[in-house]
């Protein structure tokens, strides 16, 4: 052998996963966590429609998958029924009314180079009390239930309450999702008590089954909620133990924050694609992106039962533009690199209405902050704002800011719902959307080959990200557009946003999918 040999890249994998479709034709439920999506199932038995069964699954996160989303968080959904318009319930991140720019000066570094604005002291936008802004899920959620539920609370919640009282899972994932964020957990003396025993992260025994991990007060705080009403979360005896905990911890969300947190309910907009109408998210999110992609493409070769390498490299040049005028004329959403972890649920009921909900903490655990009286994991959302006075996303008091969520809602020629869909991942969102509405209703691919196809990022108005099985003729076309990086689509690192999707055909037949690399997640059919 020459003593020359250079190594080959290294691959973190050497194995092929594939990821079930569910089909039916009645109810179906696509989550990353199939705890959550069995629960969306009972709701359904139970006689919910898609709307109680995504609220449910909502808070069923909360306990299954608490890096991602939760009672702290904020977020956006669509839902549309037949003879029904379209609508966005608009549960996005509002800042404390007492948030001062002044509170965060900046080091005059970049953020470890990740960042696209400048260090902040202490890091005080990203984890602790001040990081939090106003925690509208729980607004979100009830808004939808009350407009389109059809259970009452208590049993919407029911399945919540048994899975928070059982604990998270201590299995390899939560290992991993944990040993992530424990340099910051461990700063926080609740959020170090249950998510670092001992000390370290939660390990899974080298044989046999995993035992559950108990999230504080969480359990105690959704039973209440299914008692008192979700208003509690607000003007009760849950609002106060929030506000109390925040005053104590030095942050500024106040308890006259929460009582004026309320949802808005919106008319969606709405887009002619294809033969189709995308009903996209009304509110400060991907949309007008997403929007003006979709024009670039129009003119793309949509022709055979495949992407090719033109079509790739005209999606690729679409999603460069539209995110230099995203971040010229809005501001950044935030940082490009940013460990962003949302999650995103998709539910149609027999009926054939369809919910399409994004939620998140923003950074994974949030800001690392659990609340001790509460037990709610509280959202970093001030991340979201750019630290320099004076850009169109800075920090101030009581504002919104520009997020990357992107639920969508398709109905066909006749009006009615026929896919649902979206995907976590920060400033992925919106290319892994995209493509997977290509795929289905583009070139008409199967969804569950559609969520087995390799996929490109773009999520800036430079360089493309490539799944390493895309062809190579198609990898030296996109490298010639001035840098693409050739990457495995893995469980970690997270190159790729995390996609689901139900789709209705027109004979009412159901498939729904999930992100193959997602190790918990599941499409369920009823």
């Amino acid at each position: 052998m020459s003593p020359s040999y250079t190594p080959p890249p290294f691959t973190t994998q050497h194995w092929q996963v594939a990821k079930p479709a569910a089909r039916g034709r009645r109810g179906m439920v696509a989550s990353q966590s199939r705890a959550a999506a069995e629960a969306g199932v009972a709701i359904l038995e139970a006689g919910g429609n898609a709307a109680d069964a995504a609220v449910g699954m909502a808070f069923a996160l909360a306990a299954m998958e608490p890096w991602n989303s939760g009672l702290g968080g904020i977020g956006f959904a669509q839902v549309a029924a037949p003879g029904r318009p379209a609508q966005t319930v608009d549960f996005g991140p509002v800042s404390p009314g007492a948030l001062d720019a002044a509170a965060f000066p900046m080091t005059g570094r970049m953020k470890q180079d990740l960042f696209s604005w400048p260090e902040v002291e202490g890091d005080r936008n990203i984890h602790g009390p001040l990081s939090f802004v106003i925690p509208s899920a729980v607004a979100g959620y009830a808004a939808l239930h009350e407009a389109h539920g059809r259970l009452p609370v208590a049993e919407v919640l029911a399945p919540a309450v048994a899975l928070a009282r059982r604990g998270l899972a201590q299995d390899w994932y939560t290992t991993l999702k944990v040993a992530n964020a424990a340099a910051t957990l461990r700063l926080y003396p609740e959020s170090a008590r249950i998510y670092l025993p001992g000390g370290l992260p939660p390990v899974a025994p080298y044989q046999g089954t995993p035992g559950f991990l108990r999230l504080g007060a969480l359990s105690d705080t959704l039973e209440r909620l299914a008692r008192a009403g979700l208003r509690d979360f607000y003007e009760g005896e849950v609002a106060g133990a929030i506000a109390a905990d925040v005053r104590e911890m030095g942050g500024v969300l106040s308890a006259a924050d929460l009582a004026g947190c309320r949802a808005r309910l919106l008319p969606a907009v709405s887009v002619p694609w294809r033969g189709r109408v995308l009903h996209l998210s009304n509110g400060l999110t991907a949309t007008p992106t997403f929007r003006r992609v979709a024009e670039m493409m129009e003119g793309a070769d949509w022709s055979g039962d495949a992407p090719g390498t033109a079509w790739h490299l005209a999606f690729a040049r679409a999603m460069q533009a539209a995110y230099a005028e995203r971040l010229a004329g809005l501001g950044d959403a935030e940082p490009k690199a940013a460990e962003s972890c949302t999650t995103h649920l998709t539910v149609c009921d027999a009926d054939g209405m369809m919910v399409a909900m994004t939620t998140t903490l923003l950074s994974s655990m949030g800001s690392r902050v659990v609340l001790p009286r509460s037990g709610v994991l509280m959202n970093n959302g001030v991340m979201w704002f750019d630290p320099r006075p004076g850009t169109p996303n800075a920090i101030g008091p009581g504002k919104r800011p520009l997020t990357n969520m992107s639920p969508v809602i398709a109905t066909d020629a006749r009006g009615v719902p026929a896919m649902a869909l979206g995907a976590s991942g920060g400033r992925r969102i919106l290319a892994a959307v995209f493509q997977m509405l290509a795929l289905t209703a583009g070139f008409g691919m199967d969804p569950e080959v559609a969520a087995h196809f390799p996929r490109i990022d773009v999520s800036g108005p430079e360089g493309v990200t490539a799944d390493r099985r895309l062809p190579q003729p198609t990898l030296d076309a996109l490298a010639a557009l001035g840098g693409v990086e050739v990457v495995e689509h893995a469980v970690l690192p997270v190159n790729f946003a995390c996609p689901n999707l139900i789709a209705i055909d027109a004979d009412g037949a159901r498939c729904g999918v999930t992100d193959v690399m997602s190790p918990w997640s599941a499409a369920l059919a009823q």
